[in-house]
């Protein structure tokens, strides 16, 4: 039976590198990018965008703790949101416009007496 080694400030160790780094602690993760991609509902893109705004959103991100591409992606669903909420809108406006211009049209006209 081999006696184990005890380190006493276990916190301490992990971060001067102690523990947790030599090659017998290591293990390779496996990770299935589109495994992870189809159960999140994501895909991949490709877009050009000016640097600048690119700056712009890592900026933002970084004051809300986030990385720049999880904050485009809330940009993005917001903008869609909000856009397919406001073509709703209008096509709701149109809709009853016409049913009230239908129902004008139905009206019994008043005969005007000269």
């Amino acid at each position: 039976m081999s006696k184990a080694t005890h380190i006493t400030d276990t916190d301490d160790a992990w971060e001067s590198g102690e523990l947790g780094r030599d090659e017998e602690s290591v293990v390779a993760v496996d990770h299935n990018e589109t495994a992870l991609n189809e159960a999140l509902g994501l895909q991949p893109i490709s877009i050009r965008l000016e640097k600048a705004l690119i700056e712009d959103f890592k900026m933002i991100a970084s004051i809300h703790g986030l990385s720049y591409q999880p904050l485009m992606r809330q940009a993005l669903r917001r903008f869609a949101d909000g856009e397919k909420r406001r073509l709703l809108q209008e096509a709701a406006c149109r809709a009853r416009a016409e049913v009230e211009a239908v129902a004008e049209r139905a009206k019994p006209r008043e005969k005007r007496v000269a």
